[in-house]
C-alpha cells in the first residue's frame, strides 16, 4: 500500500493538520521546480516559454491546495468548480508537450494533495527521468525536416500546380493544408506542409516561388511553431 502522510481517518484527511498540508505544499513546490527544470532543459532548441516554466512550479502546489480544501465535501468541490469557471485562459495554445507538461503537474499536485509524497517523488523522477531523454535524442524526430510554407498569390493566378515543380526540386512531398483569400478577396494565402530534402536550398526555394508570386509575401517557419496558430 502507498503511504500517506494524511491520517487514515476520514475526518483527518478531510482536515489535514496544519504540519502535513505544509509538507504537501512544499513537496508540490519542490517536484514543480524539477518539472519545470526538465521542461527548460530538455530541449536541444531552447525554445521554452519563460512563463509557462514559472507556471510548471506554481501549478502543482495550487492543484493540492485545492484538493486538500475540497477534501471529500461536495458542496465544497462543486463551489470551487463554479469558482475556477469564472478564469478565462487568453494564452495561445501550446503543442502538445506543453499539454503532457501541464498533466504532468496537475498529476503531481493530486498526489500531494491526497497525501501520497512518495508516490508522487517517484513517479515525477521516473518520468521526468524518461521525458528528458526522450527529448534531448530527438526521439520521432529523425530524418524529418518538416516545415510549414505560406505564399501569397493574386487572385488571377491559378495555385493549383503552380508549385510542383519546385517541390519536386526541394522537397520529398507536400501537401496543400489550408486555402483562404485576404485582402478583400484580392489575393489568396495558400498553406503548404512540406519536408524539405536534405541539402534543400531554403533561400532559392524562396526567391523561385518570389519570382511567380510577383514578390508577395512568403512564409517558411517549422511546422512546431504554427500548432494552435495556423
Amino acid at each position: 500500500m502507498m503511504e500517506n502522510i494524511f491520517s487514515t481517518t476520514t475526518e483527518q484527511i478531510t482536515n489535514p493538520t496544519y504540519m502535513s498540508a505544509a509538507i504537501a505544499i512544499v513537496s508540490s513546490l519542490i517536484l514543480g521546480l524539477f518539472i519545470s527544470f526538465i521542461y527548460m532543459y530538455s530541449d536541444k532548441k531552447l525554445k521554452s516559454s519563460v512563463n509557462f516554466a514559472f507556471t510548471l512550479v506554481i501549478l502543482p502546489a495550487l492543484v493540492c491546495i485545492v484538493i486538500m480544501l475540497v477534501g471529500s465535501n461536495v458542496a465544497r468541490a462543486f463551489s470551487m468548480a463554479g469558482a475556477f469557471a469564472l478564469v478565462r485562459f487568453r494564452s495561445v495554445p501550446g503543442d502538445s508537450k506543453d499539454i503532457a507538461s501541464v498533466f504532468f503537474a496537475m498529476s503531481v499536485g493530486l498526489a500531494t494533495g491526497l497525501g501520497y509524497i512518495l508516490f508522487a517523488v517517484m513517479f515525477t523522477v521516473i518520468i521526468g527521468i524518461v521525458y528528458f531523454i526522450l527529448r534531448r535524442i530527438g526521439y520521432g524526430t529523425a530524418g524529418v525536416n518538416q516545415k510549414v510554407l505560406k505564399v501569397t498569390l493574386p487572385e488571377n493566378l491559378n495555385y493549383q500546380g503552380l508549385l510542383d515543380d519546385l517541390f519536386d526540386k526541394f522537397t520529398t512531398s507536400s501537401v496543400v493544408d489550408r486555402v483562404r483569400t485576404t485582402n478583400m478577396g484580392s489575393l489568396f494565402e495558400i498553406t503548404y506542409i512540406i519536408k524539405l530534402k536534405k541539402d534543400a536550398d531554403e533561400k532559392k526555394l524562396i526567391d523561385e516561388i518570389r519570382c511567380r508570386n510577383g514578390n508577395l509575401n512568403i512564409v517558411l517557419c517549422s511546422d512546431d511553431s504554427q500548432k494552435g496558430v495556423l
